[in-house]
This record gives C-alpha cells, sequence and structure tokens, in this order.
C-alpha cells in the first residue's frame, strides 16, 4: 500500500470496519460476561484508572471486598475463593477494556483521517456523533451494572436490553459508514439505462435497477429492524434466564402457549417480566426472521452483482441461527452455545444492513 491509500475513502472504509468488528467483539464478550455472571464483579466505574487491573495482593484483596458486599455474592456466590473471583473479574475488565479500545480506534484514525482530508469536513459532524454515542454507551453500561448492586443478584433486564440495542444501533451506523465510503456511489439517474444494458452487468461493482428498487428497500429496513427487536427480544429471555424453561421444540412442554402467560398485573408487564412469555415471545419472533429472511432471498436472487449475494448470505446466516438456536434451547443454554447464538444473531444484522445498503443503491 502506498502513501496515498491512506488518505482515501477505502482506507476510511477499512477502518470502520475495523471499529464494527472491534463492537462485534464487545456483543460477544458482553455476552459471555452475562452467561458467567461475571458483569457485577467489578463493583465501581472509573473509566481512566479502571484500565488498570490490580497489580498485587492487596489491590486483589481490595476488589474482592467491595464484590462480597453486593447481593449476588451474598446470596449467589458467598464462599467464592479469590480465584474464583478473578475469574469472573478478568471477564468484566476485558469487556470494560475493549469499551476504551475501541475510543481510541475510533478517534485517533478519524484525527488524521480528517486531517488528509479522507473525511471530508462535511462528515465531521457525523463522525463526531457516532464518537459520542460510543462514549454513551460506556455511561448505559454502568448504568445497567448499578441495577445489580444493591438488591438484585442480576442486572436488571431493561437496561441489559436498553445496553445491547445502543451497541447494536452504533454497530449498525458504523457499519453503513463504512459501506458508504468503500463503494462506488451509484450512478446518477440518467446512467442507469445505461447501466441496465451495459455488458458488465454481472460486475459485483457495477449496480444493477431492481424492478422493485423502493419497495425493495422498504422490505430490507423492516428485516433489519425485525432482526433487531428480535435481539432485544433475546436480551429479555437472558435477563430472566428464560433459556432455562420450556426446553423443548416445537411445543412448550407439550404445550403450544406457556403455562400462566398472563399471571401478573396489568397484563402488559408480563411481556417483560414472565419468562415463559417471553421466551414464546422470542420464539415467535424467531418465525418472523426466518419468513423475511425466506422472502429477502426469493426476491434477491433475481438481482445481481452485491445485492445478490448479499441475499444469500442473510438466507444462510439465517438458516445456522435458526439451528442455533434450537439447540442453545433443547441443551438448556450452556455458555458457549448461547454466546453463538448471539454473536451469529449480531452477524445477521450486519448481514441484513449490508443488503438493505445495496438495495438502496439500485433505487
Amino acid at each position: 500500500m502506498n502513501a496515498d491509500f491512506w488518505k482515501s475513502r477505502k482506507a476510511v472504509g477499512l477502518w470502520l470496519l475495523a471499529v464494527a468488528l472491534v463492537i462485534l467483539a464487545m456483543v460477544t464478550i458482553g455476552g459471555l460476561t452475562r452467561l458467567t455472571g461475571s458483569g457485577l464483579s467489578i463493583t465501581e466505574w472509573n473509566p481512566i484508572m479502571g484500565a488498570l487491573p490490580p497489580l498485587n495482593q492487596v489491590q486483589w484483596a481490595e476488589a474482592f471486598a467491595k464484590y462480597q458486599r453486593i447481593p449476588q455474592y451474598i446470596i449467589e456466590n458467598r464462599g467464592m475463593s479469590m480465584e474464583g473471583f478473578k475469574g469472573i473479574f478478568w471477564w468484566e475488565w476485558t469487556h470494560r477494556l475493549l469499551g476504551r479500545l475501541l475510543g481510541v480506534i475510533f478517534f485517533v484514525p478519524f484525527v488524521w483521517f480528517a486531517a488528509v482530508g479522507a473525511v471530508k469536513r462535511s462528515d465531521w459532524p457525523r463522525m463526531l456523533l457516532l464518537f459520542v454515542l460510543g462514549g454513551l454507551q460506556g455511561f448505559i453500561g454502568w448504568w445497567m451494572v448499578t441495577s445489580g448492586l444493591e438488591t438484585r443478584v442480576s442486572v436488571s433486564q431493561y437496561r441489559l436490553a436498553i445496553h445491547l440495542g445502543a451497541a447494536l444501533l452504533l454497530l449498525v451506523a458504523i457499519l453503513w459508514t463504512a459501506l458508504e465510503y468503500l463503494r462506488h456511489p451509484s450512478p446518477p439517474p440518467g446512467e442507469r439505462a445505461r447501466v441496465r444494458g451495459s455488458a458488465d452487468i454481472e460486475n459485483p461493482l457495477t449496480p444493477t435497477l431492481s424492478p422493485n428498487g423502493g419497495e425493495g428497500v422498504a422490505r430490507g429496513f423492516a428485516l433489519v429492524a425485525l432482526i433487531y427487536l428480535q435481539m432485544l427480544l433475546g436480551a429479555l429471555v437472558a435477563g430472566l434466564h428464560a433459556g432455562l424453561v420450556y426446553n423443548t421444540w416445537p411445543d412448550m412442554n407439550g404445550h403450544v402457549f406457556p403455562d400462566s402467560p398472563f399471571f401478573a398485573s396489568p397484563w402488559w408487564i408480563n411481556f417483560f417480566e414472565n419468562d415463559g412469555l417471553a421466551q414464546f415471545d422470542h420464539r415467535i419472533g424467531a418465525y418472523c426472521v426466518a419468513g423475511f429472511a425466506a422472502l429477502i432471498y426469493v426476491r434477491g436472487i433475481k438481482l445481481t452483482g452485491f445485492a445478490k449475494k448479499s441475499a444469500k448470505l442473510v438466507a444462510a446466516i439465517t438458516a445456522f441461527q435458526i439451528f442455533l438456536g434450537i439447540a442453545t434451547l433443547l441443551m438448556m443454554a450452556p455458555e458457549w452455545l448461547a454466546a453463538a447464538h448471539q454473536v451469529t444473531a449480531a452477524c445477521l444484522l450486519c448481514a441484513a444492513v449490508w443488503h438493505t445498503f445495496e438495495l438502496r443503491r439500485l433505487t
């Protein structure tokens, strides 16, 4: 790569893709942090000095003593050894460290790209907004942790869903921006008829018109929204530990609906507090995503280039995610499988964003 490459739009796009990968890693490790019960092991939020873990036995003893004061230790983990504490501490510390590194990985290259003109001045507010959203995500994470420090043995499922939802919004925004920098602009309207009849129409870099462009874009955005909602439902399932009940499929312990789906009052609170109903909703959401992905595939294979490739990718990841979801349920959510289920969902969201982006270029 020559020096000019690092001043190009492609370099900016690759940098943003790297940022998206870090966010994807954070989502993965965040899931493992929750699954291992590690999220409450660090009871303080110190954005600067908190980057350093305990460096000696005295500091480890202080950190452990703080953890021993919260309900999770008193009720669930009383008698835990120092080695056991270190096991959960490192998960949470790694998750927070990635968040700090994300800020550096984003801000420092942005300053360079802005200085050399690779990121135009008109895009500076957008980039700075993404940076602020990343910082806000750190605050939301600490707000989530505080919900489990006084009366609960785990974090609030509501705050867990908000924390995941904010991370996914940031991931989608970063990925979309990266695609804008990596992909060539669509041809102007006057050129599209010529593009449609050109000989290189199968070239993935050449956009080809969709016969139902506007409808296709709306369908793409609908799939992205549906996957996003389904992941939030998954966060509720995780927060309620609802993957440990009704471990049969396609029935729920021999029934269509969970037992007493509306036992609490008011009735709507059951969608957020009833573990059986939360799992049922997540199942229905999965069927909706599967149906929508099938429609995307049927319509997408009529296209060419990256629009067609992305439609195939959406279908393939959806099929794999269905397998993972059923296996996770039947095996009562082992850590490795539940983590794979979450990261695959994030990959599916990214694939849907890519497909929607390609459809948007065709209109």
